[in-house]
């Protein structure tokens, strides 16, 4: 079925108003009277919905029943990545850790950082990013969109991530222990930080202030990934880990 975010404000005593580009997104698929359609709150509610008008600006929809979003995970896991030199390698990591299970995307700089885009710069990223990470939630039964921003550093890195239960920090070196254990040593929780490195990964001294701040250094075992790939394997992992895949 068709999926749609709304507003709460479009959806009022049992009818949904699907306007502007989604409107335009529903004559694109050729949607009929009749049709079921999936109409997400952005709240982790799904609202199962009978198309009942459709004119040329607005179409109408009956909620036939509204639930909890299946596919919503019950960690909240805030993946934060140095951002990449190629902007392709940025779209990928919003994209499948949106499809991941993650709840915030939050891309940093670090030492090693490349790039440093300009503030216009990153506010156009933004906007293509928070575009990828819409799509990449209807197209996987989501029942929020994730939250993507940039901080101009990584210590704003740090601060957002010792915020959570379970700070993760993935590192190529030195004293670690293993994801797996990170993760089924913390018990349950309802929060996680992942972060991880650019192209270059980590200068040693950003190490030991995380080790310094209470994160756990961890390993992802004896390969070394990309910066693209390292966000989606140990998201993936938290989410097994937690009884989330």
């Amino acid at each position: 079925m068709a999926r749609f975010f709304m507003a709460g404000s479009n959806i009022a005593g049992g009818t949904v108003f699907i306007t502007g580009a989604d409107a335009e997104h529903a004559k694109v698929l050729r949607l009929k009277i009749g049709d079921r359609i999936v109409v997400c709150d952005g709240e982790r509610t799904d609202h199962h919905c009978t198309v009942t008008r459709i004119t040329p600006e607005e179409v109408e929809a009956e909620v036939v029943e509204s639930v909890p979003c299946p596919a919503e995970p019950d960690v909240r896991a805030v993946v934060l990545a140095g951002l990449p030199k190629q902007g392709e390698r940025s779209d990928y990591v919003v994209q499948k850790c949106t499809e991941g299970g993650a709840s915030e995307i939050v891309f940093f700089v670090s030492h090693r950082c490349v790039a440093k885009p300009d503030p216009k710069g990153m506010e156009k990223k933004l906007v293509r990013w928070q575009r990828i990470a819409e799509e990449a939630a209807k197209q996987s039964g989501r029942g929020v969109i994730p939250t993507v921003s940039a901080v101009p550093d990584f210590a704003g890195a740090l601060d957002i991530a010792v915020k959570t239960d379970l700070p993760l920090f993935l590192y190529e070196t030195g004293e670690r222990v293993e994801l797996r254990s990170a993760i089924e040593s913390a018990g349950k929780i309802a929060s996680a930080a992942i972060l991880t490195g650019p192209e270059g990964g980590f200068e040693p001294f950003e190490a030991d202030l995380a080790r310094a701040l209470g994160f756990r250094i961890c390993s992802m075992g004896p390969r070394i990934l990309r910066c693209e790939t390292a966000p989606l394997a140990a998201l993936t992992a938290l989410m097994y880990a937690t009884g989330n895949l």
